[in-house]
């Protein structure tokens, strides 16, 4: 399945590339600046799946049966966490 990146991520492109997926950016298809509606109806009708941090645009994809993926601050937290204690495995969080 090939990925449409939201604007947030179009800088993400080569990367997603490098993993294997094939990308697009909503730049490369003209839709910068367009409204979330928008950006999800090209996902639809091209069979994309749509990698965004925008909440209203996950509600609209979910809503019209776009597959996508929601990178919250959240999620981007928890990552963080993550490879802290990873590397540092000796910094202990303030409770």
């Amino acid at each position: 399945m090939k990925l449409l990146l939201d604007e947030m991520y179009a800088g993400l492109k080569e990367y997603f590339e490098t993993l294997g997926w094939d990308a697009l950016s909503v730049q490369e298809v003209g839709l910068m600046g367009a409204k979330d509606k928008d950006v999800v109806e090209y996902a639809l009708k091209n069979h994309l799946l749509l990698v965004t941090q925008d909440q209203k645009s996950a509600d609209l994809a979910e809503l019209t049966g776009v597959k996508f993926v929601l990178i919250s601050n959240a999620l981007i937290a928890k990552i963080a966490d993550s490879k802290i204690r990873e590397k540092y495995p000796e910094v202990r969080k303030r409770r």
